[in-house]
């Protein structure tokens, strides 16, 4: 029988990689389970470490030292926990002895580099678990005579994996001194040749091991849970030779692991209490990967280069961003150079700071490493001019700091605030400063202009631009928007679209931008960390009728009358009321004995009138129904005025505390959510991206969702919590179609389908320039006034602004309705891609800049008139029901739709043709259904016609590939045909409604436009 597939193989092997990468065999005899320490290697490394010490010691002490040392040791190891004193030691006797070193920043010091090199990785095979008794541990791993780690090795071939390492953990008596929490060893290992699982803290049956594999396709677009395939060996041969490895274990130890300290509300019979708990945090594979990959390619880069990060919800992504704070701010290169001068953490999360400032201060124990401005613009600068190394801020606050560095310009100013003023001129004087920008929920408002006056105030090459006139003051702000020599971005978020990868991404072998490293919603969801909102999705249909009361058909604009009409049914109180009874039966049937008793739930509405009418409604049926068991709140912004009745209403009015009678402010409203007391949380907008409360486990749909908007206000139920089972949706408004749609892009890595065509910026100004509402003398004289320098400005120059547009203003009011609509989209579509392309194509045209500029101001008088139309008593709801109609589980496909940036931009915003009001209605009221005869083919051949003679999609077609006129054109041509539904509405609302019928209809479509232009251009097959 062979002996090379037992357990004690494995362990054979496994003990031979880790003496290939650093650790040393320990000797089992020398390990002391009371003390949980191994004395003599204790004793060794401290006389090694300060010969002259150990003497002096032992002068004073004799015989008894290594014994009374040891003593302290561990009196230090239970008081203080073990990382503590590997990094900063302990007292004996009036002095501190080191147990450890850990790698130093750089190389100038080599003592220090020495004291580095002493450090001793032991690991030892089988030592005892308890003081009394046999039971041992596979392998120990200690540093220095203290255990940091132990591991339980299981073999497949004898008929165990790493499933039965975690039952031999929850066996294990957890008091003993090896296994006590953060006291001795830090983090245990269930290991076997395919798959590795990690816990902080035995518990019994209650101890939780997370995963900490690589992904089955680490690298790839598609990658779940688990871990590659391995030709040369163990599948988990990575854990042994790389993360094992010596210098990467130590960093690990050293900059990585921490306890989290959070004082947590906790309900017990009625009554809150709080209590602090805590846990030992050891980095998750993926976020161990993400920081060391990018702190490798920022070392070998140096500044000026930027990385997108795609984590999932569920990623831990605050502590990744902790350890990449820390490590950032005291990076230096292979020449021993500091990489960044500061590390600026731009977020709106308001635990992220107390949160970093913890686990900093127990790596460095130093404070005042990181600041949180809290205050004002004045407050970040004197930061940024302190070189304080990690700095947490907002976005917004850095347009103030530019304010206050322009107006500190020139001899004789009076900038107001001398502490401003002094802030101001180190930040001037300090303008090669380099600085690493973590950008947390990287979105589009890093495509705009709050996002370039950041770069404005940090960057190096707008900072050098001499502002003399306001050609200068033009060419310092063009150079604030492109890319900064000194400045290194690093975005995080789960929902990259498509202008953030353009912006943060880079090359990839496809040739397109791609992000930097991936933890995948996919990866997420397989590996536990969070749960899928798609597994339980139920939909409800609605059909309604309603009727023409006026005895006159009036005309109204049809679009604008089809969103009143819809607006009417989904505010009437018959739609809300069915709606609430449906939700709080459901909730109280179904819901609210989950998670023990603890479960809630959200509804999400369309908008904040209808979030008072569902609370109205939420709170008769309640009273009418004597429940006492479900209780609910409202949140929405500002003041609500019914139109019904003129009453108004706010959050706190209609939020009264049913147990004291008082009204729940705004900010105390999630802290009451989260109690006991309350069941049910009524949305407007507020709370559907970055609410965490992990007791949500339903959520009721009110609300047309779309893209990345239906992906963060769904993933609000993904959080994790003991006894969570698979949360549950009901939506009564969106197709699982589109559902499945919107989450596709972002299941996996997201891919970038086409980069922007920055030749359409060119194609816009020419039409804009063509259509004579501006001249280009209005447009340089207002560039003269508003790139003036500050000191230069003189209080007639706002006059001076408002004399420029008025004759634009003037000429536009002169244009019909559809020339203005015309001119307004284009002029819209191209301040908005001028923002996000200047960004990523370093543009060196005046003309584009100065466009923009007063472009940006002039649309401010140029708004469309988009008063709702007033229906008042003309239509009834005649007939209404709410019908239950598909509940089951949404597949997300493995292909990859991808996402897009501006790759083509449109013309005009859509004529809002009238129509009479009956035929609206009428439409509305059809069903779905198909009898297509030949009147359908001419209809299509009609539309053919029309779009080929559209100047908008002929201009597409003309300076794009089909591939990017398909992209481009498609948003118009549904347009089109939005336009056409008088014509024949049950084949356009098929189109709109059948995805596979529309892609059928669709690619007929595109490529007969397509070929038929290029065929009259003359530009076929370029």
């Amino acid at each position: 029988m062979t002996t090379q597939a037992t357990e004690k193989a494995f362990e054979d092997t496994v003990e031979s990689m880790l003496h290939g990468v650093g650790w040393v065999e320990g000797d089992r005899s020398e390990w002391d389970p009371k003390q949980a320490v191994f004395p003599k290697r204790v004793v060794a490394f401290l006389q090694a470490d300060d010969p002259d010490l150990w003497a002096q010691l032992v002068n004073q002490h004799g015989d008894g030292l290594e014994d009374e040392i040891v003593r302290y040791l561990v009196r230090a190891l239970d008081l203080k926990g073990t990382i503590d004193v590997l990094r900063h030691g302990f007292k004996f006797q009036g002095k501190t002895l080191r147990i450890a070193h850990f790698q130093p920043a750089h190389g100038l010091n080599m003592d220090t580099i020495a004291q580095y090199g002493r450090n001793e990785l032991t690991v030892t095979r089988q030592a005892r678990c308890y003081p009394q008794g046999n039971d041992t541990v596979d392998l120990l791993f200690a540093l220095n005579g203290v255990p940091v780690a132990t591991c339980e090795l299981k073999n497949p071939q004898t008929g165990q994996t790493w499933r039965d390492a975690v039952s031999q953990y929850q066996g294990r008596e957890f008091s003993a001194p090896l296994f006590r929490f953060k006291k001795r060893a830090l983090v245990h290992f269930a290991v076997d040749p395919d798959e590795v699982y990690m816990t902080t803290r035995l518990a019994k049956s209650k101890t939780r091991f997370l995963p900490f594999n690589r992904g089955s396709n680490p690298g790839a677009v598609q990658c779940g849970a688990g871990n590659p395939l391995n030709p040369s060996g163990y599948v988990t041969e990575y854990f042994w030779r790389q993360v094992l490895q010596r210098d990467r274990f130590l960093t690990i130890l050293d900059s990585y692991v921490f306890v989290e300290k959070r004082v947590e509300k906790v309900y017990k019979n009625g009554e809150a209490r709080t209590e602090e708990r805590e846990a030992v945090i050891f980095p998750r594979y993926h976020q161990l990967d993400a920081v060391d990959n990018l702190v490798d390619a920022a070392r070998s880069e140096g500044p000026g280069h930027n990385y997108l990060v795609q984590h999932s919800a569920g990623s831990g992504k605050t502590n990744t961003i902790s350890w990449l704070s820390h490590r950032l701010a005291t990076l230096h290169n292979a020449d021993d150079d500091k990489v960044f001068d500061s590390v600026i953490v731009v977020t709106d999360r308001r635990a992220l700071d107390r949160h970093l400032q913890n686990a900093v201060y127990q790596i460095d124990h130093q404070q005042g490493v990181v600041e949180k401005i809290d205050e004002d613009s004045k407050q970040l600068a004197k930061a940024l001019a302190d070189r304080t190394l990690i700095v947490i801020t907002t976005l917004q606050k850095f347009p103030f700091v530019l304010q206050g560095m322009l107006t500190a310009t020139g001899a004789g100013d009076s900038p107001g605030d001398e502490d401003q003023a002094e802030a101001v001129r180190l930040l001037r004087a300090a303008a090669d400063r380099r600085y690493a920008v973590i950008v947390d929920e990287a979105h589009s408002s890093q495509t705009g202009e709050t996002a370039r006056k950041m770069k404005a105030v940090l960057g190096e090459t707008a900072a050098s631009v001499e502002v003399e006139d306001w050609q200068d003051g033009l060419n310092a702000v063009m150079a604030s928007r492109q890319r900064q020599p000194n400045l290194s971005f690093f975005a995080f978020t789960a929902t990259p679209k498509g202008k953030t990868i353009e912006i943060f991404g880079r090359r990839g072998p496809s040739g397109k931008p791609e992000p930097f490293h991936v933890y995948s919603m996919r990866q997420a969801i397989e590996e536990g960390f969070i749960l899928d909102v798609l597994r339980n999705y139920t939909t409800y249909d609605t059909y309604f009728r309603l009727v023409q009361t006026a005895e006159d058909d009036a005309e109204f604009p049809k679009r604008r009358t089809a969103t009143a009409l819809a607006k009417f049914v989904t505010l009437h109180e018959h739609n809300i009321s069915q709606k609430t009874e449906v939700i709080i039966e459901h909730f109280r049937e179904h819901i609210r004995r989950r998670i023990g008793g603890k479960a809630k739930a959200m509804v999400v509405t369309s908008g904040r009138l209808p979030a008072v009418r569902y609370m109205q409604s939420f709170e008769r049926y309640i009273a009418e129904r004597g429940y006492s068991d479900v209780h609910p709140l409202v949140a929405f912004s500002g003041t609500v005025v019914d139109p019904d009745t003129d009453e108004e209403f706010t959050e706190p009015g209609m939020n009264i505390d049913h147990k004291s009678g008082d009204q729940i402010s705004e900010a105390q409203l999630p802290q009451r959510f989260d109690s006991p007391d309350y069941q049910i949380l009524l949305v407007a907008e507020k709370y559907q991206t970055g609410f965490d409360q992990p007791l949500l486990q339903a959520m009721y749909v009110d609300k047309p969702l779309g893209g990345v908007q239906a992906v963060q206000t769904l993933s609000r139920l993904n959080r994790t919590a003991p006894g969570k089972a698979d949360p549950f949706v009901l939506d009564f408004v969106n197709d699982p179609t589109d559902i499945s749609e919107a989450f596709a892009p972002y299941y996996d890595q997201t891919e970038l389908r086409a980069c922007t065509d920055p030749h359409q910026l060119d194609i816009l100004q020419h039409q804009l320039d063509e259509m004579q509402v501006y001249y280009h003398d209005e447009v340089e004289t207002y560039a003269e006034v508003f790139y003036r320098p500050h000191s230069q400005q003189e209080p007639s120059d706002h006059a001076a602004l408002q004399a420029a547009l008025q004759p634009a203003l003037g000429r536009y009011r002169e244009l019909d309705d559809d020339e203005q609509a015309e001119f307004h989209g284009r002029l819209k579509a191209f301040v908005g891609l001028y923002a996000f392309v200047s960004q990523i194509i370093p543009y060196d045209d005046c003309s584009l800049e100065r466009l923009y500029s007063y472009g940006r101001a002039l649309l401010r008088y140029l708004r469309q008139d988009s008063a709702a139309v007033q229906l008042g008593d003309d239509v009834e709801l005649e007939y209404y029901r709410l019908e239950k109609a598909a509940s089951g589980s949404i597949s997300l496909s493995d292909d990859h739709p991808g996402v897009t940036s501006p790759t083509s931009v449109g013309g005009g915003d859509q004529e809002d043709e009238k129509a009479p009001l009956s035929e609206i209605i009428e439409r509305l009221n059809k069903r779905f259904g198909t009898d297509f005869a030949n009147a359908d083919r001419l209809l299509l051949e009609q539309f053919l016609h029309h779009a080929v003679h559209d100047e908008e999609i002929r201009s597409i077609a003309e300076a794009n590939t089909f591939d990017k006129f398909s992209l481009g054109a498609q948003a118009l041509i549904q347009d089109l045909m939005i336009d056409r539904m008088t014509e024949n509405d049950a084949l356009v609302t098929r189109c709109l409604s059948d995805p596979e019928f529309r892609e059928v209809v669709y690619v007929g479509l595109l490529r007969g436009i397509y070929d038929a232009i290029r065929a009259q251009t003359g530009t076929e097959g370029r």
